[in-house]
């Protein structure tokens, strides 16, 4: 009886410790930093310039507890990644205003040993020799109180989608259609004689008129593929990216960490790999695949009702792209899977950076808040 007892004691062990380890988690770099996202919780960490970790911490509404269809597959991809805009926004704005807070605290320190340093005159003498002892005077300062406005985040996200819409969708379609015109590929606009010039720049942006659609979505794609990956090079230029890119590569190996089971230590963590296949930058990447294909079904002669079409359905894009990323990562994945994930993994040779262990310890920070949320570690 007790060798049974223990047997069904050990088993009930494993089974919720494969349960805990079942939680999809991920993050994101920020600002001197990492943000840690578990299913019902996140946790942003990051270090102030003397040493010490700051963090804030809050449960996630569920939304799939609420509506039931957002846990469908596809569906909940968007769900997903409309909580990841709303919540990387939050952790960026959150990440910026400790960096901002510690430099100001820098200045005023510099400041007030300026002062303690200078020795100051005894009123009502002349005499340089006679001092008072070097003193340190701070003066009391006005605070100001700054209101923070809802719509910040909200704004935020829309200006972040506008900026997208127009580099990855607009900026593609048009110049592959001046490009298709200009080889022959495509059937080229009326222009009368003696037209204006903006009447011939509408001529040749107004139509699609491909020799084939199949050629003119792959050109489109390929040249979104290049923005994004000029703009991620362009990027890793920036000193402070770069810094970035290191709390990238420090999220990584603490997720991986997490995922085999290991204690979330800096010891753990530091051997793991920096590319995982559920990261954002695999995502977009899969995205700009599944957006070839889906785009491809989009064949109206009107530019206008092109960008229309495939603004509307970036939704279905983003949730299939969604599912492979999310069954990329399980090791019973299929080939197909995992290559279309592979450009990804190659792109984070770039996107993220080998972490120190001060980096590690901010992004183990991060994960240990968030879980502390989570129902099934409570």
């Amino acid at each position: 009886m007790k060798r049974a007892t223990l047997s069904k004691t050990l088993k009930f062990l494993s089974a919720a410790f494969a349960i805990e380890r079942d939680l999809i988690v991920g993050g994101q770099a920020v600002v001197e930093g990492v943000m840690m996202r578990t299913p019902s919780a996140y946790a942003i960490a990051c270090r102030r310039s003397d040493g010490e970790i700051v963090t804030t911490s809050e449960r996630l509404p569920r939304w799939s507890d609420k509506y039931k269809w957002l846990s469908w597959p596809v569906l909940r991809g968007g769900a997903t990644l409309v909580q990841s805009m709303a919540l990387g926004i939050k952790a960026l704005n959150f990440s910026a205003k400790i960096y901002e807070d510690d430099l100001e605290a820098q200045k005023e320190l510099a400041k007030e040993e300026v002062i303690a340093s200078e020795p100051a005159l005894v009123e009502g003498t002349t005499d340089e020799n006679f001092t008072k002892a070097p003193a340190k005077v701070v003066m009391p300062e006005k605070t100001k109180v700054k209101k923070q406005s809802s719509l910040g985040p909200a704004l935020s996200i829309v200006l972040a989608l506008g900026f997208n819409i127009i580099l990855f969708i607009v900026a593609p379609l048009l110049l592959t259609n001046v490009a298709f015109i200009a080889l022959g590929w495509a059937d080229p606009p009326f222009v009368a004689q003696n037209a204006a010039w903006w009447e011939m720049v509408k001529a040749y942006v107004w139509e699609i008129k491909p020799h084939s659609w199949v050629a003119f979505n792959l050109i489109d794609g390929v040249v979104r593929m290049f923005f994004f990956i000029v703009m991620i090079v362009s990027m890793s230029y920036l000193k402070d990216i770069r810094r970035v890119f290191e709390y990238h590569g420090a999220e990584h190996k603490t997720v991986f960490t997490w995922e085999k089971g290991l204690d979330l230590s800096v010891e753990n963590a530091k051997p793991q790999k920096r590319q995982h296949p559920r990261c954002g930058t695999s995502f977009l990447m899969v995205v700009m695949l599944i957006a070839i294909v889906i785009f491809s079904v989009v064949k109206f002669d009107a530019m206008w009702l092109n960008l229309v079409v495939r603004i509307a359905l970036m939704p279905l894009v983003a949730g299939l792209s969604y599912e492979v990323i999310r069954y990329a990562a399980k090791k019973e994945s299929g080939a197909i899977f995992r290559l279309m994930t592979l450009p990804g993994l190659w792109l984070q040779n770039i996107t993220t950076q080998e972490p120190d262990a001060e980096q590690l310890e901010v992004a183990i920070r991060a994960l240990d808040e968030s879980l502390k949320l989570e129902p099934q570690t409570a």
